[in-house]
């Protein structure tokens, strides 16, 4: 092949040099970008760099070297030879493709040199001199020339690179579902400490036959249909969680013995919320435990829910084996709790409670720091259910929920309506049974049998069922987020009256974001025995 006169091999030299610019900026490695002006440049002989550089003595610093600011520095040689490693990195990249394993290794030698000098000015807290870094940036300016004089096709350099690029965006691909199911399986998992206070306190009820009857004296009190008093609802299998919903309710309240609190658990923690509540002071607040296996009415021939759970082809698509094609496309819209009895009660709220007349529901991942009981004074204008509208954010609207390619909804609903949230909700239980919205759930629930308006979860059906009936109430009743947003801010935090962990990273999981777990932890009795031996244990 004829070869191109020195001052063209030249610029087929800094061209390819951008090309490789471009293309490892897909990588989102932030260096090249740096090292992308000062290569571009300085294609001379490396020795001018250091020349020029050593016309300025680098100074000694009596205090401690900040090596970030050293890396970032435009006068440092620690800079000039993080970004003369970067292209070295590519280099080597593209050698092992047209197979100079012998280039490659000299290259990683280089590189390995200048990891090492890098590593050692760190260590010692003084910038990299003159003398240390002339022979590795002067080596290493070599070997990048001969690899572009060995490698400037830059046809066949960009074809290489393309199909590199693809296959890491695959891998990144298969790593964010892989993430995101690794992340619901923690979530999911019973802690060992909370496996082992469920066991303590399942103990405790079984061998003491007085928490019986004091249970019993509790579910017959008339504080719990008294209408002059302040009623909440928590239906959820975790005792721990459930604690600090409770006590950040009663803690900030400024009468917490008007407090009425009715919990609803399941089969398997009904012994052990027991117990805890029993042995437990929640300053004179009356607290109702009840199981949902109590609730006979709630069958397969009155319930859409239970019926999907006794049908075969529902419990296969949420309990049974799924295909890789079916983990990559819906990794969380397979998930089981989504057919909860228990995340699906609060739509029978009226039924289970039919002497009341208002309650607030709280989901048990919040955090209560305000006085609540003003909610039960709001005007709700006529609506069933006061919430917090989330629609500030643009994802968080209808057509982001439902499936508006159906007539069903397209005709029914606007895609622009504002959604709200689940998790701190003030519900007019006499305005719910006159607008009859567990029927209006009911249907919703019958339409989407073969999951075609909705994938997942309980505020799809909400939205539906509680449209034209949800009173917007000030954001700062309700902070949400704490569960997977690492920057909100404090302020807001601080001053809302209800902070909610939705999302995987919950407060008593180590998965939990750390600036969060204080406001969680506040509220959880952590002198309790039960608590310390188990997390001893």
């Amino acid at each position: 092949m004829r070869r191109w006169p020195v001052d063209h091999r030249r610029r087929g030299r800094r061209r390819l040099s951008s090309w490789i610019w471009f293309l490892l900026a897909s990588f989102s490695v932030a260096g090249l970008v740096l090292f992308m002006v000062q290569h571009y440049h300085h294609q001379q002989d490396p020795s001018q760099l250091l020349l020029e550089r050593d016309t300025r003595t680098e100074m000694v610093s009596p205090t401690r070297l900040n090596f970030t600011e050293e890396v970032t520095s435009a006068s440092s040689f620690s800079r000039q030879l993080a970004e003369q490693m970067t292209l070295a990195k590519a280099y080597v990249f593209i050698a092992k493709e047209h197979n100079n394993l012998h280039l490659a290794w000299e290259l990683s030698s280089k590189i390995r040199s200048c990891q090492l000098l890098l590593s050692k000015a760190a260590m010692r807290g003084q910038p990299i001199s003159l003398d240390e870094a002339k022979p590795i940036i002067s080596g290493l300016s070599a070997l990048i020339y001969k690899a572009q004089d060995a490698h400037y096709d830059i046809a066949t350099t960009m074809m290489t690179m393309k199909s590199h690029i693809q296959a890491l965006e695959e891998r990144a691909n298969a790593a964010t579902v892989q993430t995101t199911i690794f992340g619901q399986l923690v979530a999911e998992a019973l802690p060992k400490s909370l496996h082992c206070l469920m066991i303590k306190l399942t103990s405790d009820w079984l061998t003491e036959p007085s928490r019986h009857e004091l249970a019993d004296e509790n579910r017959n009190s008339p504080r719990l249909v008294d209408n002059n008093l302040y009623h909440f609802c928590i239906f959820s299998d975790n005792v721990i969680a459930t604690s600090v919903v409770v006590n950040s309710t009663v803690s900030n309240a400024d009468h917490p013995k008007q407090l009425v609190f009715h919990i609803v658990t399941n089969r398997v923690s009904y012994k052990a919320m027991q117990a805890w509540f029993l042995s437990n002071d929640f300053k004179g607040s009356a607290i109702e435990i009840r199981s949902i296996d109590e609730f006979s009415w709630l069958n397969a021939s009155y319930s859409p829910v239970v019926k999907q759970l006794l049908d075969t082809d529902a419990r296969a698509y949420y309990f049974g084996e799924q295909t890789s094609q079916d983990t990559i496309s819906e990794p969380k819209v397979r998930n089981p709790k989504y057919l909860s009895l228990l995340n699906h009660l609060r739509f029978y709220i009226p039924e289970i409670y039919p002497q009341l007349e208002k309650i607030v529901f709280l989901d048990d991942d919040v955090v209560v720091q305000k006085d609540l009981t003003p909610l039960f004074s709001l005007d709700l204008h006529g609506n069933v259910n006061g919430a917090v509208e989330t629609c500030l954010e643009a994802f968080h609207r209808y057509y982001k929920y439902l499936n508006f390619s159906n007539p069903l909804i397209s005709s029914k609903f606007d895609p622009q309506a504002c959604g709200w949230a689940f998790g701190m909700n003030v519900f007019d239980l006499i305005a719910w049974r006159k607008a009859n919205v567990t029927a209006r759930y009911h249907y919703w629930q019958e339409q989407n049998r073969e999951r075609t308006l909705w994938k997942l979860g309980t505020l799809p059906p909400g939205l539906l069922s509680f449209y034209g009936l949800t009173e917007p109430l000030d954001r700062r009743w309700h902070v949400l987020g704490l569960g997977y947003d690492v920057n909100i801010d404090n302020r807001l935090i601080e001053t809302a009256a209800v902070i909610h962990y939705n999302g995987n990273m919950k407060p008593w999981l180590k998965l939990g974001i750390g600036r969060y777990k204080p406001f969680w932890l506040r509220f959880l009795n952590l002198s309790h025995p039960y608590l310390q031996d188990c997390v001893t244990a």
